[in-house]
């Protein structure tokens, strides 16, 4: 996608080295190793600031000139990861971060995790004290080296390597990328060691030529499995697909879009996901929910065939739907057994399948287009835009929240790079792959605000207007990394969906309250976040935002956001207060608290 050209105020103009001074002729491994970063084609590097990583740090500003890969200084591990989560989301290019020494990888952990669990390949790059004993530095360096450092997050990362040499760790590099952007793709973790970055060479080796060590291509499906998938769906008077981890782009998004048409199947998707098919097109089954929603699970036990595209969870949700045992045939397309283990269980339940392709999703697609008999019908009609209402009197909700972002960005392409748990999915129609950018993988709190800088740097030069609406206590756990947006001059938006609670739990504590016939009055207790309520405003002023709020009517909320657009195409990064009243969908609180079904 089109990306602007650097110049004054962008993030390619900040943080501009000086230019060295007389020629020095001699190189480090570090330098060797930034070369490496280079030939991968990376542009950023989020990282917060390590000593156990000073030589790679010097060789990306004085031999690279902290240009490709430009450094992105983060307050905060976690946000380091989390931006290069957001980015990969938004543009499906990866990029680095690097973690120092255990203390920051110990940070940067539940980022990992999230970024694992979603499927998001990040070049997580760490460091250790030397591994030598005899060179390290009295104290600092030995509290700083950790015997095996990857193990920490050994079970939730593709693979980890902690070279031992210059020469290792550049093809650890290599190996890394390679494996990282193969499906199913996932954070890998490269430690490396301070006295191999700060070890004299006599010369430097030259760079590698990456294009020799990329990802293999997506693999084709069987033809024979492809001819009986292709019977089984023509044959079929219910389909039904379930749209799950696919690709991204306008043309795999049109082929899904002519699938569905073609097979006249209806088709679910996942708000946990991105976009991945038109949610307002009359073969998309009501609003896309974080669960399947009271008519997605009855077109599940109602369907003949289910296909079923990388879906999250594909057994626990047909369980769910009581369409697991006896139900419809199921012609599941996935990769992502290759990388499941004993210790997460982010897999979710076993599903059954009638016919199994351990394929991406998106040549399964185009394969099946090309062998399915006849010609596609004309496409559906899909439904009007939503109407932008009139705001409503009294108090603030998820839902007028929403009708005042639609009143106050008519005619704008906007980007939902998140939204927090209470959201609707009939709230807002999903029409290209670039409305809605999915949640964190992992349920990792916290992730919202680095996942929003990331993902915004990433939509620059694409017309696109990023919208993060993020929970209050996501947003505070991970406040500070809004200072990287205005640091490196991010057009933003964040509206805080600010219900002045952890209400999540406030759900399950009423749950368990009614379960033992105590006051469901005091499920607030332990969950609120006032008494002082946070001033976000304030918060975002002094990390160098445009803070306005609080928002308590949709009246307010509409002068507030149309002031904070103007600001954000402008170039800046606004974040809104909006003051809304506690509450969850239907369809989401009664899948929280349900009682899940035994078999």
């Amino acid at each position: 996608m089109p990306r602007d050209e650097p110049g004054p105020g962008r993030a390619e103009a900040m943080d501009r080295p000086q230019p060295s001074g007389a020629p020095d002729n001699r190189a480090w491994g570090s330098d060797a190793i930034a070369d490496v970063l280079r030939a991968l084609d990376i542009p950023f590097i989020a990282l917060n600031p390590g000593a156990s990583y000073r030589g790679l740090h010097d060789s990306l500003v004085n031999r690279l000139g902290n240009t490709a890969p430009q450094m992105l200084v983060c307050l905060h591990e976690e946000h380091a990861v989390s931006l290069a989560q957001g980015y990969y989301k938004a543009c499906g290019r990866p990029i680095a971060a690097a973690l120092h020494s255990n203390v920051g990888l110990m940070h940067g952990t539940m980022a990992i995790f999230n970024a694992w669990c979603d499927r998001v390949p990040v070049l997580v790059i760490g460091a250790t004290g030397p591994v030598d004993a005899a060179r390290r530095r009295p104290w600092i360096d030995w509290i700083h080296t950790a015997q095996d450092q990857g193990a920490l997050i050994r079970n939730y990362v593709k693979w980890d390597a902690q070279p031992a040499s210059v020469p290792a760790t550049r093809e650890a590099l290599l190996r890394a990328h390679q494996i990282m952007t193969t499906a199913p793709r996932g954070p890998v973790y490269v430690n490396i060691d301070a006295a191999v970055q700060e070890m004299p060479l006599d010369s430097l080796p030259p760079p590698p030529d990456a294009n020799r060590y990329r990802a293999p291509p997506p693999a084709a499906p069987d033809p024979a499995l492809l001819a009986n998938a292709v019977a089984l769906l023509s044959g079929a008077k219910r389909p039904l697909i379930l749209m799950g981890r696919v690709g991204r782009t306008e043309a795999t998004w049109a082929e899904r879009l002519r699938l569905a048409e073609h097979l006249r199947a209806k088709v679910g998707t996942d708000l946990k996901l991105p976009a991945s098919f038109p949610t307002d097109h009359p073969l998309h089954l009501g609003a896309p929910g974080t669960f399947a929603s009271p008519s997605l699970q009855a077109a599940m036990r109602e369907a003949d065939v289910i296909l079923a595209l990388d879906w999250v969870d594909l057994g626990g949700t047909l369980r769910s739907a009581g369409a697991e045992e006896g139900g419809p045939q199921v012609v599941l397309v996935s990769p992502d057994q290759r990388v499941h283990n004993g210790w997460s269980f982010d897999h979710g339940g076993l599903p059954p399948a009638d016919l199994y392709f351990d394929n991406e999703p998106d040549p399964f697609v185009t394969a099946l287009l090309a062998a399915l008999p006849g010609d596609s019908p004309p496409p559906a009609a899909a439904a009007g835009p939503q109407p932008p209402a009139t705001p409503s009197e009294g108090g603030l909700t998820i839902a007028g929240l929403a009708a005042s972002l639609r009143r106050s960005t008519p005619g704008r392409e906007v980007t939902l790079i998140r939204v927090p748990l209470g959201w609707d999915g009939a709230l807002w129609h999903f029409r290209h792959p670039l409305d809605y950018l999915g949640q964190d993988g992992g349920g990792g709190i916290g992730s919202g605000p680095g996942m929003a800088v990331g993902a915004a740097l990433a939509l620059r030069g694409t017309g696109r207007l990023p919208v993060a609406v993020l929970g209050d206590g996501d947003t505070m756990m991970g406040l500070s990394a809004l200072w990287t947006a205005a640091h490196y001059r991010v057009p933003l938006l964040v509206i805080v969906s600010n219900n002045r609670s952890f209400f999540n739990d406030e759900v399950h504590q009423e749950r368990v309250a009614k379960e033992r016939g105590r006051p469901v009055e005091n499920k607030w207790v332990g969950q609120a976040i006032s008494d002082p309520d946070p001033d976000f405003a304030r918060l975002a002023e002094g990390l160098g935002l445009l803070g306005i709020g609080p928002a308590t009517d949709e009246a307010a909320l509409d002068a507030a956001l149309a002031r904070a657009i103007a600001h954000v195409e402008a170039g800046g990064t606004a974040l809104v207060d909006a003051r809304v009243a506690p509450g969850y969908a239907p369809s989401m609180a009664s899948a929280l608290t349900r009682e899940p079904k035994h078999t």
